[in-house]
């Protein structure tokens, strides 16, 4: 097991992000991302891991560009998306992701390209499907289109309806549209199944029958007033004839799709969308494929990921339950069985046919591993890149009692060193959604950097958080700051009467709506000695017409300028502000634009209240560059170590 590493050494940690079994259970393969020899940059390859307990991990893939989307196809092939070049192509510089394969003997070849590129891919009964982007218009043309954009200079693009912009990126001009090749012939003579979609195919997930025979497929609705709404589609391969398969005024039906093994039924989400009086839900959906006959499975669980038992009987699933994320098994019957009994929260569900199911395994005290999941619910490890890692501390599980009876837990993350003699100084983390929880590893908000520095943190999971069934989130919807608040300071008033923690050096911190909540928390009390707020909402009035998603927004809290605005906006408390406060903002945040962090910065600037700005001109809402990533813990120690420490304030190495 390895020390745990410092903070430059922990960015450079190789990272499992995704897991594939093949058709004939043989084989799993992991896409994992590490740091690029520039160590700038992260980079992904396609790795094999062992079924053996005992052999060891090795990478299948080394190109530059890197490889992700691994999927298996009904041959056991391994297909995958990569920048790569084509070596049997002259003067190719090519940086757009195409689509490859690698044969279980052999070299990798490339089976299909766009000019715009291919994102996912998913395969099944000789049928190949990939996500491309591409320009409306004449597809003979747009290669030179693209070229004649780029020449003269042109980065416009013309929008005639909402959204235009998603998470990190533009939408626009080029559409996702679905195209149907094979093994065989690649995508050189594609069937195009959506021809002019529009901006129906953003955000797509889809699967393809068993047979291949039919794509199943998330398709986005329009509405006027800028709604607009997630329908279920099924399209015919041979014909391109798309039929809806599930609809609803009041919800969306979402990713992960899957068809069942023997291509009768399809699996999905489905979310009610939310109103003012009304929250939010999420629901697994089984849908008829012949019928399109739907209903609901697995109660109040919140299905994360999603996969079909190989007798088709049966759906497994992974769900946030009280701080954990177990694994599901939901039979068509409705019948609802808890597999994993353990403290981890898993993901990329991949059953077997023997009754094995593999998967990744992760917890808020370790980092992600492919396991084996016995018919027992025993789980065992299997070969890795990650290393193990010695954490410098404790987890223990903490409850507190809110005003209204409900009780609150989370998780208190103690340094090794704390003593009632040698008290640790207390960071409260509130975790972002605002619908979510903590029960994950985190490599961006990751607690044990800050127990290695001698911090005690607490992440709780407070009203809106999944896992404790529709009431915890009912009771703060549409009243996020004072409930919450009250239930983040009764879980931290439990935890300061710990001898082992320093009740007077305390501080918050959060991000998104942990940013929110960490900018009401500072107006409403002055008992931390500094908050770090991230990527946060500061004035509601003019975020919830920025925001890369205003009509979400709006269902819950109304048009602009209604009272629940004047009522719920921190921005309304500047004058009672008086704690430090670090805020931390990227240029490239659609979901919480940057104009958030640069009012809330004037506005604290112009208070004279003690406060810095952490700008990041190249990031999105999270920070993902290794060195940004530095330079994030390392401005945020610092400005700790100077408020609750007491220490003088030094500039970071990353920024100096």
């Amino acid at each position: 097991m390895s020390q745990f590493p410092d903070i430059r050494e922990y960015v450079a940690l190789p990272r499992v992000v995704s897991l594939r079994l093949s058709p004939d259970g043989t084989r799993l393969v992991s896409v994992v991302q590490s740091l690029n020899p520039d160590r700038s940059s992260y980079g992904t390859a396609l790795w094999e891991i062992p079924l053996d307990p005992a052999a060891e991990a090795y990478r299948l893939t080394r190109s530059a560009k890197g490889e992700a989307g691994a999927e298996f196809t009904t041959g056991g092939e391994l297909l995958f998306v990569s920048r790569r070049p084509d070596e049997t192509v002259k003067d190719n510089d090519e940086d757009v992701p195409a689509l490859w394969l690698l044969p279980e003997r052999g070299e990798p070849r490339r089976i299909a390209a766009r000019p715009g590129g291919i994102g996912g891919v998913r395969a099944a009964g000789g049928a190949v499907i990939v996500a491309a982007n591409v320009l409306p218009g004449d597809a003979a043309t747009e290669e030179e289109r693209r070229k004649a954009r780029k020449d003269a200079g042109v980065s416009a693009i013309l929008h005639e309806q909402y959204p235009i912009r998603y998470w990190d990126h533009d939408l626009g001009p080029a559409q996702t549209r679905l195209l149907a090749g094979s093994v065989q012939g690649g995508l050189d003579d594609a069937a195009d199944l959506t021809p002019e979609p529009g901006r129906a195919l953003d955000r797509v997930s889809f699967a393809v029958t068993p047979d291949g025979s039919s794509v199943v497929t998330t398709w986005l609705v329009y509405l006027p007033s800028g709604e607009m709404r997630a329908e279920l589609a099924a399209i015919d391969i041979a014909t391109g004839a798309r039929r809806t398969l599930a609809a609803s005024e009041g919800h969306e039906f979402g990713g992960p799709v899957e068809v069942s093994p023997d291509g009768r039924y399809v699996a999905c989400t489905r979310e009610r969308l939310g109103d003012q009086e009304l929250s939010t839900a999420l629901d697994l959906w089984v849908v008829d494929l012949e019928t399109g006959e739907g209903r609901a499975l697995g109660g109040e669980l919140f299905p994360s990921a999603v996969a079909w038992a190989p007798s088709s009987d049966a759906i497994y699933i992974a769900a946030d339950h009280l701080g954990r994320r177990p694994v599901f098994r939901i039979s068509l019957d409705g019948d609802v069985s808890r597999v994993t009994e353990d403290d981890g929260a898993y993901q990329e569900l991949c059953p077997a046919s023997d009754g094995t199911l593999y998967a990744l395994r992760s917890a808020v005290d370790s980092a992600p591993r492919p396991v084996r999941i016995s018919p027992d619910g025993s789980v065992t490890d299997l070969p890795s890149p990650v290393p193990s890692l010695d954490l410098p501390g404790t987890l223990t599980e903490v409850s507190a009692v809110a005003e209204d009876g409900t009780e609150i837990r989370g998780w208190l993350v103690v340094p090794s060193e704390a003593s009632a003699e040698n008290p640790a100084p207390f960071l409260l983390w509130i975790h972002g959604g605002p619908v979510g929880s903590w029960n994950d590893w985190s490599w961006r908000w990751n607690p044990w950097l800050m127990a290695r520095s001698g911090y005690a943190v607490l992440l709780p999971d407070p009203a809106l958080s999944t896992g404790y069934g529709q009431s915890m989130i009912d009771r703060g919807w549409g009243d996020w700051g004072p409930v919450t608040h009250a239930d983040l300071m009764a879980i931290t008033d439990e935890c300061l009467k710990r001898p082992e923690i320093d009740d007077q050096r305390i501080a918050a911190m959060g991000g998104s709506f942990g940013g929110y909540m960490a900018n009401w928390v500072a107006g409403h009390t002055d008992r931390f000695k500094a908050i770090v707020t991230h990527a946060s909402l500061w004035n509601l009035d003019q975020f919830a017409g920025t925001t890369d998603a205003s009509m979400y927004w709006q269902r819950e809290f109304g048009s602009p300028g209604s009272a629940r605005y004047a009522r719920l906006s921190p921005h309304h408390s500047l004058d009672k502000i008086s704690t430090p406060m670090l805020v931390i903002h990227g240029d490239k945040d659609y979901r919480v634009p940057i104009g958030e962090g640069l009012r809330l910065w004037w506005d604290l600037q112009r208070s004279g209240v003690e406060s810095k700005f952490l700008y990041f001109p190249d990031e999105n809402h999270w920070v993902l560059k290794p060195g940004n990533a530095v330079a994030w813990y390392e401005t945020v120690l610092a400005f700790l170590a100077q408020h609750v420490l007491g220490a003088p304030w030094e500039t970071p190495e990353s920024l100096s």
